[in-house]
């Protein structure tokens, strides 16, 4: 199992939440997906060996929110 912290831009509400939540949490592979709205931060907990990073990264930028 693979943590990572990713810095996402354009977050502000309960609908970001969700969006990015439900949006990562499908992907096979992924066990966790936390969004902190006031740190601008999303933590995902995911096995490298079923999704990647840049998986990841898609999907949250395919929500309209930009990842750094």
């Amino acid at each position: 199992m693979e943590n990572v912290v990713l810095n996402v831009s354009g977050m502000s509400c309960g609908h970001c939440v969700s969006s990015i939540e439900g949006a990562v949490g499908e992907l096979a592979g992924v066990e966790t997906v936390k969004v902190d709205l006031d740190n601008a931060t999303v933590a995902v907990a995911f096995s490298p060996d079923k999704v990647t990073l840049a998986q990841i990264k898609e999907a949250i930028d395919d929500q309209g929110y930009d990842v750094a």
